[in-house]
């Protein structure tokens, strides 16, 4: 197998496109999961996986199949997810990261979180997200609609006051880690992107905080409180 990074990956079609199915879905995905969906063979489909894996694009597991416990329940199987992503791609290389940082020097955090808000209803916009009167039906939605710009995004919990989502590719990660002055940012895109999800919720309506994504190797925890009176 030629190894290859991951500019090279993402530059190569059919691992772009195996890439884009992965980080679609809400759960780790399996080869044939990945071969029904992109119409190729098992073994192409085993091959593109582990070169995206190769280029530290995606991580791998394997599950017993659901429903099958006991010794010899059944042969696990290889899962595949987006590895989490801390940086980002780019060539050449422009530097955006450190161009937003050296702005938002000169912008107050409260002046951040409205930003970042101001962007989840764009991005929200653009991923056609549509309110739901139910929480979880709004933030189950929201999952998948980010999941279509290629961003994967999960909803772990929900209770009466808030929810947990969980996500490795947040949209404005790479920026945070190259700044975590800009976490007030982040928070106030989620704060957007739940609003838009919700019917009856408005930004300032949500609390928002954001866990383990300065780690390299873990997926970022969103924890969503709503203040509605």
């Amino acid at each position: 197998m030629v190894h290859m990074d991951a500019l090279g990956a993402v530059g190569n079609p059919g691992l772009r496109e195996t890439l884009l199915d992965v980080r679609r879905r809400r759960r780790a995905a399996s080869i044939g999961d990945v071969a029904a969906a992109t119409g190729v063979h098992r073994n192409v489909a085993r091959r593109r996986l582990e070169r995206l894996r190769a280029a530290g694009l995606l991580t791998a597991h394997f599950e017993r199949p659901a429903g099958r416990g006991g010794p010899g329940a059944g042969r696990p199987t290889k899962m595949y997810s987006p590895a989490a992503e801390t940086t980002a791609i780019e060539f050449p290389e422009r530097r955006y990261a450190e161009l937003v940082g050296l702005l938002a020097e000169t912008v107050p955090q409260a002046r951040l979180g409205e930003v970042g808000a101001r962007f989840g209803t764009a991005l929200a916009s653009a991923a056609g997200v549509t309110p739901a009167d139910d929480v979880r039906a709004g933030l189950e939605r929201l999952c998948d609609a980010i999941g279509e710009l290629a961003f994967q995004v999960r909803l772990e919990s929900v209770g009466p006051d808030g929810a947990v989502i969980v996500t490795p590719t947040c949209p404005l990660r790479p920026l945070v880690v190259a700044n975590p002055s800009l976490a007030e940012l982040d928070h106030g895109l989620w704060r957007g992107l739940v609003a838009a999800a919700v019917k009856d919720v408005r930004a300032d309506e949500v609390g928002c905080d954001a866990h383990d994504c300065l780690e390299p190797c873990a997926s970022c925890r969103i924890l969503v409180a709503f203040r509605r009176a």
